[in-house]
């Protein structure tokens, strides 16, 4: 008879078995595990002894509505090949996310192939996510260097930088002291910073890679910009590469799904190509909506149906919002809008951009003057340009 499974937290006999685990169970090592393993919350199944199953957790701040809400970034979870098949994977999720909720974690975001198998368990893809990739002679025929001062290098105003623009997106992680360290060594990306050295106007991160047969391949992981005049000066910095590298390609989330950054590239012949997407989940629905940031005109009240977190039922609430402020609390009254888990996850990062795009996504609302009010909320557009 086999012994049952125990879900624990990684000692370091534990975590060697895990980190054998993961490269057995992707096909390739899994350096993450090692990278974060001082700021992650480990957990692994174990059976008589064997670790069968794993996944790191990240308990981080991600903004909405300008606000850091507390995040449950999940990654690197994987199972035994010989254990699949009997929900393990559903077990160890619960179990990875109770932990971090005890922590104070109110929401869940995490990268997967595996949509559809997340979809079921309550995450929901708020936009979809692109590959960029733009000729490097196109970009060099369309931008010209102004002379903003270019220097190489992260510094401490260069990070605020980012932390400042990160609010005005909805989902961008507020990046602990630790993850820029983290990120330029595991994808050995190379900084710049643009504008004056007190107060930069531009980020700029990229990683170059030996082509299979000549020159390089360069890949933009951070483009952050205050300004047109600084979003051309850092096209054309990036168009200087032509000579090494024939196409400048964006990694997936490098820029905003919107047209912040994309309203003028059609003219470039650019090619994109779709990837896997961001996934959210709603863990605390009265936390997170009260953590949340809100738009400081806004005095509504809006009875709302929404499911249950098993599914089978569904509750009712009324949202109040009101100088910045935003309270959900259950209510005997029937709601003017109902929405299910998923469909929460899109409306609070923002992705139903009008009550048409609601509907169409199978909201159901009595009148679309409810649906309007709702979808009013959420002023700020949805993008995680961290991939973790």
């Amino acid at each position: 008879m086999l012994e049952a499974i125990r879900i624990v937290q990684a000692d370091d006999e534990l975590w060697q078995q895990y980190d054998a685990l993961a490269t057995r169970s992707y096909g390739h090592p899994v350096g993450d595990i090692t990278r974060l393993r001082p700021h992650a919350d480990i957990r692994v199944a174990v059976r008589d002894g064997r670790v069968i199953a794993g996944g790191l957790g990240l308990l981080v701040p991600q903004f909405f509505g300008g606000a850091p809400v507390p995040s449950a970034l999940l990654s690197a979870g994987c199972v035994a090949p010989e254990e699949r098949g009997a929900r393990l994977s559903v077990d160890m999720l619960a179990e990875r996310l109770r932990h971090l909720r005890d922590q104070g974690a109110v929401i869940s975001t995490l990268w997967t192939t595996s949509g559809g198998y997340v979809r079921r368990l309550g995450w929901e893809a708020p936009v979809p996510v692109f590959a960029w990739s733009i000729a490097a002679d196109d970009l060099k025929r369309a931008f010209t260097r102004s002379g903003l001062p270019i220097e190489h290098g992260r510094t401490t105003e260069a990070d605020e930088l980012q932390r400042h623009l990160a609010r005005q997106w909805n989902g961008p992680v507020q990046r602990p002291d630790w993850w820029p360290a983290w990120i330029d060594g595991k994808q050995q990306l190379t900084t710049y910073r643009f504008g004056p050295a007190q107060s930069p106007t531009g980020l700029l991160s990229f990683a170059m890679k030996r082509s299979e047969r000549h020159g390089m391949q360069l890949t933009v992981h951070d483009f952050w910009a205050t300004d047109a005049d600084t979003v051309g000066e850092m096209m054309a910095f990036l168009a200087s590469h032509h000579t090494r590298a024939p196409a400048i390609h964006f990694r997936r989330s490098a820029l905003p799904p919107y047209p912040a950054l994309l309203h003028n590239l059609h003219r470039y012949r650019p090619t994109t190509e779709a990837w896997h997407p961001w996934m959210l989940r709603i863990l605390d629905l009265e936390e997170a909506v009260r953590l949340r940031g809100w738009p400081d005109d806004l005095d509504i009240a809006v009875p709302v149906d929404i499911e249950g977190e098993a599914g089978e039922s569904w509750d009712h609430y009324l949202l109040e919002v009101k100088g910045g402020a935003g309270q959900l609390t259950k209510t005997h009254t029937a709601g003017e809008v109902r929405l299910t888990r998923r469909q929460l996850a899109v409306w609070y990062a923002g992705g139903y951009r009008t009550a048409a795009a609601a509907r169409l996504a199978g909201v159901a609302a009595k009148s679309d003057t409810a649906l309007s009010i709702l979808i009013r909320t959420t002023e700020n557009e949805p993008w995680l340009p961290d991939h973790f």
